[in-house]
């Protein structure tokens, strides 16, 4: 059973996840929390899985929460996801920066919300499609454009499935998505993906994407 938290300062959005989530059959919530503050905390105690994590709220903002968490907590086995509304540019850089394993928007489905959770639990990552044209976009801006040949070699062992499946994350494609556009099952796609960043050393989705564009992969290809 995947326990977990949610941390948003709006009621009705963390009776709206609590019902999404109530209904999987491996999941469920553990703990809430209205504010930055009580997010923390709510790592500290322990017994949560995956956390849920807004960017707004009273107090210290969602990115700041998990910089605490990160820091006061460097053992600690919790994922946590940033599910909100301000998707923008400088959010999704710090909260990945900062420490979260996924960024979400909260227009997301509740399939692709469970499926998101599913996958960070196991040890992977979550990115909507905005949020992985963000990182693309930075690591582009931040790097050389030569590719680094020891990523190169790295990406050349993956299968060709495997290439295919990275350059779709690449092109900030969802699992779902990638799924619909191969004629696979997610749980296929996701076992490449996992297959992938074994093999290529990357922690999660995130870091994929990035390891992915320094090996000379660009959304488009």
């Amino acid at each position: 059973m995947i326990r977990v938290g949610i941390a948003d300062d709006q009621e009705m959005i963390r009776l709206g996840l609590r019902a999404i989530l109530s209904a999987q059959p491996d999941m469920e919530v553990a703990a809430e929390a209205a504010d930055g503050l009580s997010a923390a905390r709510l790592a500290a105690h322990g017994g949560l899985d995956v956390l849920l994590m807004d960017i707004r709220m009273p107090g210290i903002d969602g990115v700041e929460a998990i910089r605490r968490i990160r820091r006061d907590l460097p053992g600690s086995a919790l994922r946590i996801i940033i599910l909100t509304t301000y998707g923008h540019d400088e959010n999704v850089l710090n909260g990945l920066k900062a420490g979260a394993n996924g960024f979400l928007g909260k227009g997301v489905g509740p399939d692709e919300l469970a499926d998101s959770i599913r996958e960070v639990a196991a040890g992977g990552g979550a990115l909507s499609a905005a949020a992985a044209h963000v990182l693309i976009g930075h690591v582009g801006e931040s790097r050389d454009v030569v590719a680094d040949p020891a990523l190169v070699r790295l990406f050349d062992e993956l299968t060709t499935r495997e290439r295919e499946v990275v350059q779709a994350a690449v092109n900030g494609l969802d699992n779902a998505q990638i799924a619909r556009d191969f004629y696979l099952s997610p749980l296929t796609v996701k076992t490449h993906a996992n297959r992938a960043m074994t093999k290529v050393g990357a922690r999660d989705r995130a870091q994929l994407v990035s390891l992915a564009f320094r090996a000379g992969f660009r959304p488009g290809d």
